[in-house]
């Protein structure tokens, strides 16, 4: 069954264009033209309400981009596959691993806490700050600790951890609020000298092609909003540091269509080439915290005046003001927060997960969606801008979606694909689209980490 999420029926509107023109239907649920999509993965939220509608928005960016030209469709099966492409994921043969050991929920002497150790940096960071070396020293420090206090230990010591609180619990902290404040996708729009921008070309066998990025995002939210602009056609380009290499894994599962290069900016050299990139580029796509960006001058504020053509997206955890703004977090640290861990609890009392990591690839179809609408809006009205996005306020979305919705939807089998590439022959599901009636395949594998040119093709 294929259901078109390319043109929901309007229900809240998201500005992008400033006052006096709207996109009218890109902030809407998908699938309500024609019936709800339904559910599959079941739960107390409605994740697949999320998932349809934040996969929907990049099919009707596209449509208003290409004026009707491009429609894009997805199906149940392929749309939950692009929500879980981890989980499809073999690398020569080896079934991947989302979460380290140390990567979980622990009980406290006072309530529960989650944990993130997927990267060494961060594990080394919790066990310190918990005076642990191993898991067993791990979970007798975490019962011998209350929650909200063992949270501020491991983010003092620069690792990452959040206590499982109620959704009641969470909105009466004061992070709550601004993590939360204003619509899912915030824009700022400007306008920009009339000179030559890439535009979008009939004749293209891809809507984005010949259109440049670059990513400077890590783990999958990011990740996944690049490599949904290359699977559409634009040449992306992601910039790395040399200090802390990306996981193996995260990289190979998001990296597909994409070229990878590592650059030093503390260096003269680095950050020389960073902006000869800058130069030439179409859009930029920021995954990092608040403020880590601005002694290099690279701050979205200090982009916007350097490069005015330029479409900027930026992306961080808990949102862009209030007392959390610079601190730490990933899709998991988040669903502990707000609420969401403890609406999947377990009978026997245990904090859950959403069935996917369905804040991450909602806030990076959305963004990929967004910097689509922006290219339009450069385009068409001469005026470029910045949106930016959260996972917290992603999980406010989620929570305004509410129940799931009904009936149920049975899965049928996704589409997969094998292809060699530098890490060996690689087992992966296509793209959540169709483009124009024909089911869209990335065009090329993974290259190998760091190792493409800093440069444009």
């Amino acid at each position: 069954m294929k259901t078109d999420f390319t043109h929901p029926q309007p229900a809240v509107q998201w500005d992008i264009l400033g006052a006096g023109f709207q996109e009218s239907a890109l902030l809407e649920r998908p699938g309500t033209r024609g019936g709800a999509p339904g559910g599959w993965w079941g739960g107390a939220l409605d994740v697949e309400g999320l998932a349809s509608h934040s996969v929907g928005l990049v099919g009707q960016a596209v449509a208003e981009l290409s004026a009707g030209r491009c429609e894009l469709r997805s199906g149940p099966s392929h749309l939950a596959a692009g929500f879980e492409s981890f989980r499809h994921l073999k690398i020569a043969g080896r079934t991947v691993q989302a979460f380290a050991p140390l990567s979980g929920f622990f009980p406290t002497a006072r309530g529960w806490i989650r944990t993130h150790a997927n990267y060494p940096h961060h594990e080394r960071a919790l066990l310190d700050a918990m005076n642990a070396s191993g898991p067993e020293q791990l979970a007798t420090a975490f019962a011998q600790s209350e929650a909200f206090e063992a949270q501020e230990r491991i983010v003092a010591a620069g690792g990452i951890a959040a206590a499982v609180r109620s959704r009641k619990q969470w909105l009466d902290e004061p992070q709550a609020q601004p993590a939360a404040a204003g619509p899912w996708a915030q824009f700022e729009l400007s306008a920009m000298p009339e000179t030559g921008v890439w535009r979008f070309h009939p004749e293209s066998r891809l809507p984005l092609e010949g259109l440049k990025i670059l990513d400077f995002t890590r783990v999958i939210a990011g990740p996944t909003a690049s490599r949904t602009l290359a699977l559409l056609g634009a040449q992306v380009l992601r910039v790395d540091g040399p200090r802390i290499p990306e996981l193996p894994d995260q990289h190979i599962d998001t990296g597909f269509a994409k070229r990878s290069t590592v650059l030093d900016l503390a260096t003269v050299p680095g950050l020389a080439a960073v902006h000869e990139l800058l130069a030439q580029a179409d859009a930029v796509i920021l995954g990092y915290r608040p403020g880590a960006l601005e002694t290099l001058g690279l701050s979205a504020e200090s982009l916007r005046e350097r490069y005015p053509q330029l479409v900027i997206a930026q992306l961080c955890a808990w949102g862009f003001a209030g007392p959390w703004a610079s601190r730490r977090g990933f899709d998991s640290i988040v669903q502990a927060a707000t609420g969401i861990a403890d609406a999947y609890r377990t009978p026997g009392g245990k904090p859950g997960a959403l069935p996917v990591q369905g804040l991450d690839y909602a806030a990076g179809y959305g963004i990929a969606a967004a910097v689509i609408a922006l290219l339009r809006a450069r385009t068409e009205r001469q005026r470029t801008g910045t949106v930016r996005f959260s996972l917290a306020r992603t999980a406010q979305a989620l929570f305004d979606f509410g129940r799931p919705a009904a009936p149920a939807v049975e899965l049928g089998t996704p589409a997969t694909a094998r292809r060699e590439s530098g890490y060996g022959m690689l087992d992966y599901a296509l793209p959540p689209f169709e483009l124009n009636g024909a089911q869209l395949d990335y065009p090329q594998a993974p290259t190998r980490y760091g190792t493409d040119q800093p440069a444009w093709a």
